[in-house]
């Protein structure tokens, strides 16, 4: 089969590899029907060393079961499935609090000899705990909004969640990527009556205004936190959601909250220490997040796409083939593309 290979900063191939298939009972096989490239991809995109060997690429993807181990209970061949960007088995103790980025038995699509998400077809380890059957043929309309489901729409609620965003509440993000943007879906969906988003992109910042941002903040730095302030009657706001993971979105976004306010991180993190840690101590401010657990939130988010209440699929500008996706991480690395769409 076909699948994407990145063996340094910038070099990306689709290349033939070994064929999917079943290896231990709890396994289910799935054909790839569409996938995603990742903000988080753009990070070994254009940092990773040279490898002889490589590293599978993709953990967003829809696909069709096509077989399942002798104990796999809640799959079926024919099943049209959604993944969250992690497996995990969901029962141990972290995935029964809703942490399934921490299973204990769990781990990352295209490390350890499982498959990227960017290919023809993946092994799905531990498909009862991850895997969602999704109420839809393969060829819905919907299908772009049901994949965000996988990573970027589950993190906008993880970060909203983190930052304690309700009715009410005045939340700002920092970020206006494919993340940020659907941080202000959930920051809407869960109440906010004002979203002030730190972007500027106009692409993207009119696609934030018609998800329901209701303030734009395009300066940085210094100014920016000026420009929300005065924004806020001079308070900062409720709720904070941090969408890049540079130190200066982080320090932004912490000069930002209100006193007793929340901020949810996102992004990952570039360095090892949180600025303005003394303030923030002072000030009472909750500081919250990680990497979200997507599988605790795919069955709460999903009537609302089906029904058409929330679309982040309009995330996507860019659909290409496989064969394409060394060009589709060069337009997302140069800013051409917010975020792309893979069709095998």
């Amino acid at each position: 089969m076909h699948a994407t290979v990145m063996y340094g900063a910038g070099d990306v191939r689709v290349e033939e590899v070994p064929d999917a298939q079943l290896v231990e009972p709890t396994d289910a096989l799935v054909a790839v029907t569409s996938a995603a490239i990742c903000g988080s991809d753009l990070w070994p995109y254009k940092q990773m060393e040279p490898s002889e060997t490589g590293r599978r690429m993709g953990h967003e993807f829809i696909g069709v079961v096509e077989a399942v181990g002798n104990d796999v209970r809640t799959l079926k061949a024919g099943d049209l499935v959604v993944t969250p960007f992690v497996w995990s088995d969901g029962t141990c103790d972290f995935c029964r609090e809703g942490l399934h980025t921490s299973c204990l038995h769990g781990g990352r699509y295209g490390a350890d000899g499982v498959d990227g998400g960017q290919g023809e077809a993946v092994r799905v380890p531990q498909a009862d705990g991850t895997l969602v059957v999704l109420p839809v043929g393969k060829d819905d309309a919907l299908l772009p909004s049901l994949l965000t489901l996988s990573d970027v729409m589950a993190t906008g609620h993880h970060g909203a969640l983190s930052a304690d965003v309700g009715p009410g509440k005045t939340v700002a993000v920092v970020g206006d990527g494919a993340v940020g943007l659907c941080a202000v879906i959930a920051a809407r969906r869960l109440g906010a009556v004002r979203v002030i988003v730190l972007g500027h992109h106009e692409d993207r910042i009119a696609l934030a205004e018609e998800f329901g941002a209701t303030d734009v903040v395009r300066e940085r730095g210094d100014e920016a936190v000026d420009r929300v302030h005065e924004l806020t009657d001079g308070f900062g706001t409720h709720s904070v959601i941090e969408c890049v993971g540079h130190g200066d979105a982080t320090e932004t976004a912490l000069r930002i909250v209100r006193i007793g306010g929340a901020v949810g991180r996102l992004g990952i993190p570039q360095e090892d220490s949180i600025p303005e840690a003394t303030r923030t101590f002072f000030d009472n401010v909750t500081i919250a997040g990680g990497p979200a657990p997507a599988r605790a939130y795919i069955e709460e988010l999903l009537p609302d796409v089906l029904e058409g209440r929330i679309e982040p699929g309009r995330v996507f500008d860019r659909s290409i083939a496989l064969d394409d996706v060394p060009d589709g991480y060069r337009a997302m690395n140069e800013r051409e593309a917010l975020k792309v769409l893979i069709e095998p």
